[in-house]
């Protein structure tokens, strides 16, 4: 009698690959150059070319006029006062979240998320009703000649609330990967809190809280929806960076509209080298610190 040999099996925890023939994976590879040649690289392309398309005499004069320079001021303030602040925020809540258990949890968690289900028109009208003429508090701040709508303090609570999640939500998981067992042996240790977080957990976070810094501070800058509600769209006193690029565009002075839209462009640039590079430092930890055990 012949023995019937057995199937072969694969061993467990071992997956056999699937590989795609090359045609497939050429055209994938094409389509999704294409993708990115069409929306991404030609507009780009396009933005730097129409500013310095009358030459660099034209494209300075355009970016050092009295407004524009006016509105790049009031982006890098808006921005200096929103991200610290998100900066702040983001760090305590990220830890309360995930080093302890508390009652409201959850519903921190929603109203930090918040922000990402509104739209930022919406929340631009929600502080007009606030805090405007006809508002809650409008006859009480005019009364005592307090301006937030129509006003630099209007715009900086607009670019807080779209900000707000940027560095909480980074950092929230990657806290709760950690776990507390480095803060609980601190603690043992005679370690008080402000010890405890500046030589334990600040630098494990690190490279994840730059990342929500720089994702935050873009953010700030290209603010639109909501600036574009309590700014009142005042020339040389409230109006940003893409705001201001709306008003050069609306009065057809298409080449000055694109001089100040190219430094939106470069700060999205920088702030892309800025990710990739945190990036890599974030995959490059866990092989170091394996390296060093």
């Amino acid at each position: 009698m012949t023995a019937i040999a057995p199937p072969l099996s694969v061993p467990s925890g071992h997956v056999r690959p699937v590989e795609e023939s090359a045609w497939v994976r050429r055209s994938l590879t094409g389509l999704a150059l294409a993708f990115l040649t069409l929306f991404l690289f030609v507009p780009l392309i396009s933005v730097f070319y129409e500013a310095l398309r009358k030459g660099w005499d034209v494209y300075i004069a355009a970016i050092t006029e009295p407004d524009a320079v006016s509105a790049i001021q009031l982006t890098l303030t808006a921005a200096a006062i929103a991200v610290p602040l998100n900066l702040v925020f983001g760090v305590a809540a990220a830890w309360a979240v995930a080093k302890f258990e508390f009652r409201g949890k959850n519903l921190l968690v929603t109203l930090i998320d918040l922000p990402f289900s509104v739209s930022p028109v919406v929340s631009g009208l929600i502080y007009v009703l606030i805090f405007g003429l006809q508002g809650w508090l409008g006859p009480w701040l005019e009364e005592h000649d307090i301006k937030i709508i129509f006003a630099v303090p209007g715009i900086v609570l607009a670019t807080l609330f779209v900000t707000v999640p940027f560095i909480a939500r980074e950092l929230i998981p990657l806290m709760q990967s950690q776990g507390a067992e480095e803060e609980e042996a601190a603690v043992v240790l005679g370690a008080n809190g402000w010890q405890i977080f500046f030589r334990v957990t600040l630098p494990n976070i690190k490279w994840g809280l730059l990342y929500g810094v720089i994702l935050c501070n873009a953010r700030a800058m290209g603010e639109f929806g909501a600036v574009s509600v309590v700014s009142g769209h005042i020339r040389g006193s409230t109006n940003t960076l893409p705001l201001h690029v709306e008003i050069l565009y609306n009065e057809y002075n298409f080449t000055a509209a694109f001089a100040v839209a190219s430094l939106l462009a470069l700060l999205a640039l920088v702030t892309l080298a800025l990710k990739t590079i945190v990036e890599s430092k974030t995959r490059e930890k866990p092989e170091t610190a394996g390296i060093q055990e």
